[in-house]
């Protein structure tokens, strides 16, 4: 008969090898992300725009956004900083691409950290809602365009 204690280690172990595996899928995302990021650069007359600098570790980002008729056309961002904060920049103008401006006030942290899925802890919680804060920034209150 198999002990209760060894069935329930057992599934612990499991578990946690599961977490970890998919873990690392979620770490490639963000490397991915942070190696190749999508909309990276500059609009050349964008109608909004907005920059943050993370005090905390030097990561800047800068957010430049075409509007018409009250929806994000295009987006693109640049900036330097750590793998966190240039990967969710990345992903999150993959999500703002198309988004009418309601939409894209209505993103809250939770989303950004569903993003990214893994956990942050909180010396990178900063680094992980840098481009969120700028996204903010240009957006709220909304341009006039």
């Amino acid at each position: 008969m198999i002990d209760g204690r060894l069935v329930a280690y057992l599934a612990y172990l499991a578990y946690f090898t599961y977490l970890a595996m998919n873990d690392d899928l979620y770490k490639e995302e963000i490397l991915e992300h942070y190696w190749d990021p999508h909309n990276h650069g500059v609009l050349e007359h964008p109608d909004a725009t907005a920059e943050e600098l993370n005090v905390l570790c030097g990561d800047t980002i800068r957010m430049d956004f075409a509007i018409a008729n009250g929806k994000i056309m295009d987006v693109r961002f640049q900036g330097e900083g750590c793998a966190i904060s240039k990967a969710a920049a990345s992903m999150l103008t993959d999500v703002l691409k198309g988004k009418d401006l309601q939409q894209a006030q209505a993103i809250t942290q939770k989303d950004i950290f569903n993003l990214l899925k893994i956990p942050i802890s909180p010396a990178r919680t900063k680094c992980a809602l840098l481009g969120f804060e700028v996204m903010k920034k240009a957006l709220c209150p909304p341009p006039t365009k």
